[in-house]
């Protein structure tokens, strides 16, 4: 269209001018408007690492480390969850004696289903609001997200082993975790 636009004006000397200016002016606008929305999404997205900052400041929740977990998991208790939210195909290299594993991706969804669905669905019963949740995951940052899920879902009891799997493995040497 530009290609047509500039020929039929080489024919005539009064239309070029007019015809620049046609084709100029959009695409001013075109920058405008590109860089006002750039400019927005710039504010929303300050705003919004603003917020989350806001609510992991908000989230001081204990932590656990090796030398209190190690207890836990030689004599596993009913009150008490150990809770690897690694996904599956993490899993297989190895797991944390008495863990169970439910999935970060996964977990806001079945902290929300009824006792028997979760049951159903994981192979394990619903911890309770108020029973003991020890989260860990590959490294500490998934399982303090975890943590944070499971807090705005109403569990009061919250835990995270910060040092998570790869202190575990330092630690208890390559093969001592068990295998899913």
């Amino acid at each position: 269209m530009l290609c047509t636009a500039l020929i039929s004006a080489s024919r005539s000397s009064v239309r070029p001018a007019i015809l620049t200016r046609r084709v100029a002016a959009p695409s001013l606008q075109l920058i405008a408007r590109h860089q006002s929305s750039k400019a927005n999404d710039e504010q929303a997205l300050k705003a919004a690492r603003k917020l989350n900052d806001k609510l992991q400041e908000n989230w001081k929740g204990p932590v656990l480390t090796y030398e209190q977990l190690k207890p836990k998991t030689l004599s596993p208790s009913n009150d008490a969850y150990l809770i690897d939210v690694r996904e599956p195909d993490e899993v297989m290299q190895g797991s944390i004696p008495s863990s169970v594993n439910l999935p970060l991706s996964v977990l806001a969804n079945s902290l929300n289903l009824n006792a028997q669905a979760f049951r159903s669905q994981h192979g394990f019963d619903k911890p309770g609001k108020a029973q003991e949740v020890v989260f860990y995951c590959r490294s500490g940052k998934r399982s303090a997200s975890a943590c944070d899920t499971a807090r705005r879902n109403g569990y009061e009891n919250i835990i995270n082993y910060e040092g998570s799997w790869l202190d575990w493995v330092s630690r208890e040497g390559d093969g001592k975790g068990t295998s899913a």
